[in-house]
């Protein structure tokens, strides 16, 4: 099969032809369709994920139809259409039993700790715990969005940050997590501020939903500008960024007893972050991480995607082929794009 495959972090990937991958008797083998490209896969290529050994092929956010079934597979069989969560289950442990995949002590992702989808075909073991079946309506681009970033969101502001209408919500960084975040906030009928430094990312994050912008560039205070807006500071605050400074002032931007989720990773020189401790104290403020979603949690994501309250679809930007995905992925560590990237194997 063809991949795109680097065998050095930090040095350019290149295209090979590779063998193709074949089922563990518990797993499947799925034909990608479509596979975003993600902050997270510029990551890995620059060393930042210790999972990763080489040589490496990336990729974690995909949708595809399975074409090869492990002989100890139940649930699914060949030609059917899925999408995998970014946080693949071993269905044993006891974070699986009480039903919090998410952290599963025996967590496996592919595009870190295996090989990824960009690719032609991936493999994915344990598949009856982690294969999500994806409505005839859904086409694959949009299946593949929901992967990492779309769900990451879903399960940050529906599970942990509890939004709930009439809230003022703050969304730090508007790519392609923060713009999730934004719409999903707006679908439940809270109010939205949304943080970023580039004005075509805030004019998408008003075009999602956001009843406010700040450019974080342009005020003195990015905290002072949130609470004028918001009468006293956001109720939740999100940081889909990953960085000390957006950290910081997604905690400092809280009103009392205000909820904040830690959505973008923080790696490399930015992994310590200095919080304002003594705000989260005397506010009782909350601190959430929140790391992806369980595949069964993706029932109510799909169902209000179905119904039109979520439109994922509107976050896709551009296709491109494995080829041209690769100077995009390099590109990532100095500019995000505007909404979701989406790569097809096959062009």
């Amino acid at each position: 099969m063809k991949a795109m495959v680097f065998e050095a972090f930090g040095r350019m990937p290149e295209i090979r032809h590779v063998p193709d991958p074949v089922p563990a008797p518990h797993g499947v083998v799925i034909e990608v369709m479509a596979t975003g490209l993600c902050r997270s896969d510029w990551h890995g290529w620059m060393g930042h994920d210790t999972d990763i050994r080489l040589p490496h092929v990336p990729g974690h956010e995909f949708a595809g139809v399975v074409t090869a079934v492990g002989s100890e597979v139940r649930n699914f069989h060949a030609d059917e259409r899925v999408t995998v969560p970014f946080i693949a289950a071993c269905g044993r442990c006891r974070e699986c039993h009480a039903g919090h995949q998410q952290v599963c002590e025996a967590q496996f992702q592919p595009g870190f700790t295996h090989w990824g989808s960009f690719a032609e075909y991936v493999a994915i073991d344990r598949a009856d715990n982690n294969l999500v079946r994806l409505p005839d309506a859904m086409d694959f681009k949009t299946a593949a969005s929901l992967g990492c970033r779309f769900a990451t969101s879903f399960r940050a502001v529906v599970d942990q940050g509890r939004v709930r209408g009439g809230e003022w919500v703050a969304v730090h960084g508007a790519g392609g997590v923060g713009l999730s975040a934004v719409m999903i906030a707006s679908a439940l009928g809270a109010q939205v501020v949304a943080v970023d430094v580039a004005d075509s990312k805030l004019a998408l994050a008003r075009a999602m939903g956001a009843a406010a912008t700040v450019n974080a560039r342009s005020v003195p205070s990015v905290v002072e500008a949130v609470r004028e807006i918001t009468s006293g500071g956001a109720h939740v605050s999100l940081d889909a960024l990953g960085h000390p400074e957006t950290c910081f002032n997604s905690i400092a931007n809280l009103r009392r007893r205000g909820r904040h989720v830690q959505v973008g990773l923080m790696l490399a020189e930015n992994a310590q972050a200095s919080i304002p401790m003594a705000q989260v104290i005397a506010h009782e403020l909350e601190i959430y991480g929140s790391h992806g979603m369980q595949s069964w949690r993706y029932a109510a994501m799909l169902e209000m995607i179905l119904a039109g309250t979520l439109r994922p679809d509107r976050l896709i930007g551009e296709t491109l082929s494995l080829e041209a995905a690769i100077p995009a992925l390099v590109a990532m560590g100095a500019t995000a794009p505007d909404g979701i990237t989406m790569i097809d194997p096959r062009i």
